[in-house]
């Protein structure tokens, strides 16, 4: 990443860090769009797949929507499966023109290799590109979880054909990892050692009993839940394999570029703060102010766990959408909330608060 693009941000994040802590919402400097909720896998945690179809954004419209954004640090494309839209080259390279990220960040299940790779030869190189590749086991586990038997084959393949690619294409590889049971710390170690010669980071995270956003009954304002603090995880894990699981995973991240280790340890140790009762390295979260969220059909919903939509980017304009009654009773609900375990959330509030400086400063 060019040091003099990220010192200049630097002012900018240092104010939304000001804003956000006395209470008071910010301009985003966070982008994830869900630009499909289609999806070619059907995964045992994620209903992603049984969602309604929806009109989604073209590119008309996906242009018109960013024009009226400010300039972003970081843009986050996802899905469903994002590659599952032709137009999917064009959305990344609207976001670089248009919101002149740092990085854009791209989530895949992998299960397209010629696509994937078509897509990191012939994008708009001008920013950095994160590739997050999920891989939930090894083998016949990962089918499983995926619910397609040529899963781990698929994104297997889709590795290898785009490894050779990240020093000529400013190419970064991770594999996300989600972890539904117990035997997700055996799968992690597999995971490890089989991309450790490639030099690709394993980072696993919990998989949560429930989404707002990732659930067919995804419309529904689901406050209750989320502002409950009854949060959990998608399967049963007993305290003891928490810890012995978070102490290995936090063993690992020595390895990682410092940007990287310290918010990967910020997130394991929020999880094991939430899940043995404690909740000291909760910060306040930024939904609705440095964090935007953007569903496919232009809603703009409260969070991942809150479904409650604000407004919507096709129908009105982005100022109109930001600054509605509507946006801030949504963002006093927010202020209210306990935390949750989703890495989305909680790494973007840990830096856009600063509890991520003051975190590494206290060790």
């Amino acid at each position: 990443m060019n040091p003099a693009r990220l010192a200049a941000r630097l002012p900018g994040v240092a104010r939304s860090i000001a804003r956000n802590r006395s209470g008071s919402h910010d301009r985003p400097r966070f982008l994830t769009y869900i630009v499909t909720f289609r999806c070619n896998a059907r995964c045992v945690m994620c209903d992603s797949w049984r969602i309604p179809g929806q009109q989604e954004l073209d590119l008309e419209e996906i242009g018109r929507v960013f024009d009226q954004l400010p300039r972003l640090d970081a843009v986050r494309l996802s899905g469903g499966e994002p590659f599952l839209r032709p137009d999917f080259t064009a959305i990344a390279d609207l976001a670089i023109r248009k919101l002149r990220p740092l990085f854009l960040h791209v989530t895949s299940n992998g299960f397209s290799t010629e696509r994937i790779r078509r897509f990191v030869e012939e994008r708009d190189r001008s920013v950095p590109l994160e590739m997050l590749l999920s891989v939930d086991g090894f083998g016949e586990k990962h089918d499983a979880v995926r619910g397609r038997s040529t899963a781990w084959k698929r994104v297997r393949a889709t590795i290898d054909a785009i490894a050779p690619l990240r020093a000529s294409h400013d190419l970064r590889i991770a594999v996300n990892q989600v972890i539904l049971d117990e035997d997700g710390l055996e799968h992690y170690r597999l995971l490890r050692d089989e991309f450790a010669g490639m030099e690709i980071p394993v980072q696993p995270v919990l998989a949560y009993d429930e989404s707002a956003t990732y659930s067919v009954e995804r419309g529904r304002d689901d406050i209750e839940f989320a502002g409950s603090g009854s949060h959990h995880p998608f399967g049963p894990l007993s305290e003891a394999w928490i810890h012995r699981f978070l102490d290995e995973v936090e063993d690992d991240l020595r390895d990682l570029p410092l940007s990287n280790r310290a918010a990967k340890r910020f997130y394991t140790r929020s999880v094991r703060d939430r899940l043995v009762g404690k909740s000291a390295r909760f910060s306040r979260c930024v939904a609705l102010s440095s964090h935007l969220r953007l569903l496919p059909n232009g809603d703009v919903p409260t969070c991942q766990f809150n479904g409650k939509v604000v407004g919507n980017l096709r129908s009105r304009s982005f100022d109109e959408v930001w600054e509605s009654a509507a946006a801030e009773e949504q963002r006093r609900w927010v202020r209210g909330c306990p935390g949750c375990l989703a890495e989305c959330e909680i790494v973007p509030n840990a830096i856009y608060t600063g509890a991520i400086l003051r975190d590494a400063l206290s060790r």
